[in-house]
């Protein structure tokens, strides 16, 4: 099974600042869920998934950025469980924060 996790609005506000998300929880929840390989889309309201990883106990934990799998928020609970986290690179560019960032200069 593929399980998503995705902090909730108030979340990301805490995390990223007053003027996000971009997309509510809503709908990026929807466009996750839509895709087939996606079995079930989890909105976590803490700042990190730390709760979600724990309860649901998975084999993988999947993170995508330049983050060191060390790092990882969970890191070491899947470790213990014999679980792997891996890292997936990102596209330059392609960030929320990078898109954002595009659309102010563009509005000056």
């Amino acid at each position: 099974r593929l399980v998503v996790g995705i902090n909730s609005d108030s979340s990301v506000k805490r995390l990223k600042g007053p003027l996000r998300p971009v997309q509510d929880e809503d709908h990026r929840a929807e466009v996750l869920a839509a895709l087939k390989i996606v079995d079930l889309v989890v909105i976590f309201s803490q700042d990190t998934p730390l709760e979600l990883i724990e309860t649901a106990a998975p084999d993988f934990l999947v993170k995508g950025g330049d983050y060191v799998a060390e790092d990882v928020v969970g890191y070491d609970f899947i470790r213990k469980q014999g679980g792997q986290v891996i890292i997936v690179p990102t596209l330059d560019g392609y960030s929320t924060t990078a898109q954002v960032a595009r659309i102010g200069r563009a509005n000056g």
